[in-house]
């Protein structure tokens, strides 16, 4: 079986954030800039609780 380098970044870049509506690679959502720590990360000094310290959540887009 051929190993596969970026496996595991894969699956951590798609564990669901606290801020998250759906999980990554959902269809219907994108990123945006979590509304908590403006994009930055970084709350009061420590990593922001709501998108995980990655200044990025996923939420629904559109609208039907």
């Amino acid at each position: 079986m051929p190993h596969n380098e970026n496996s595991g970044s894969e699956e951590k870049a798609k564990t669901a954030k606290p801020g998250d509506q759906a999980p990554p690679g959902t269809e219907g959502t994108g990123e945006a800039l979590c509304p908590v720590c403006s994009g930055t990360g970084i709350l009061s000094g420590q990593p922001c609780p709501n998108c995980a310290g990655t200044g990025a959540i996923t939420q629904g887009i559109g609208g039907a």
